[in-house]
């Protein structure tokens, strides 16, 4: 055999061991048997003394209204898990992960996908992955007046989060209505948003059986915002003017799940 066939077979060997890995993971949180273990690690995302004060105030708690989003919501579709989440808090990295691709390159976006992974990994100071868990990395910046912060982002594959947050008291429920949004990206859940951030009618809205005309007081959490009666698309004030849609349900497995259950406790 050839090193250049040894080579190839090496490399096959790897990815599939990547994609074994990632069924298991998805598999393990996506069949709401236990709650899911979630790793949030603050980063300061502009080494600014706010960030800094806001990440040693940073409780497990600060996180509550998360958990209480995902109880109420995936109940509503039969998975009764409480808590639905379990979050450790770890101390502040001093790392910032790899930013993402700003061209839309589909090669750059697959090669800073296995970079993020990486270097998740090298973070962790383990020999195996932490399957199973998801990791949050949020960034947390200064506010300014008229900047906007970068996009966050949620990878299922590697459950890796990255929030950008802002560092302010008065921001943490919204801080945290971001962070459910791209915890739910770790689990499948896809946006629900068009360009300029309206949401997609129907899936988008909650609802969604009411006409698109008609204001809404609720978010759907993967749209993120609403418009109010105003006519605006404003952001909710926290996760408790926040749905879970029918099809963001569908796509993290809380019916197909609760469906999986039922049919065998008739069985049974």
């Amino acid at each position: 055999m050839t090193f250049r066939r040894i080579r190839i077979l090496l490399l096959l060997g790897v990815l599939a061991a990547v994609a074994g890995m990632t069924w298991l993971e998805q598999s393990m949180v996506r069949a709401w048997r236990a709650p899911l273990a979630v790793t949030v690690i603050p980063i300061n995302g502009d080494d600014s003394v706010p960030a800094a004060e806001t990440i040693r105030a940073l409780q497990v708690g600060d996180f509550d209204d998360i958990n209480a989003f995902l109880e109420r919501e995936t109940a509503r579709y039969g998975v009764k898990q409480s808590p639905a989440m379990q979050v450790t808090l770890l101390p502040e990295s001093k790392q910032k992960p790899p930013a993402p691709p700003r061209d839309g390159s589909v090669l750059k976006t697959m090669f800073w996908s296995l970079q993020l992974r990486w270097w998740v990994y090298r973070q962790s100071d383990a020999w195996l992955p932490q399957l199973g868990t998801i990791k949050l990395f949020v960034l947390y910046h200064a506010p300014q007046d008229g900047l906007a912060l970068e996009h966050s982002l949620g990878l299922q594959k590697g459950l890796i989060g990255v929030v950008h947050a802002f560092a302010d008291p008065r921001q943490t429920r919204q801080n945290n209505i971001v962070i459910a949004h791209e915890l739910l990206h770790t689990l499948g859940a896809t946006d629900k948003y068009a360009a300029g951030g309206l949401p997609v009618y129907p899936q988008g809205y909650a609802e969604s059986e009411l006409p698109q005309h008609l204001p809404r007081r609720e978010a759907e959490i993967m749209a993120g915002r609403l418009v109010d009666a105003a006519g605006r698309l404003v952001m909710p004030p926290s996760l408790e003017r926040c749905v879970m849609g029918a099809m963001t349900a569908h796509e993290v497995n809380v019916d197909e799940g609760f469906r999986r259950r039922f049919a065998s406790t008739r069985k049974e």
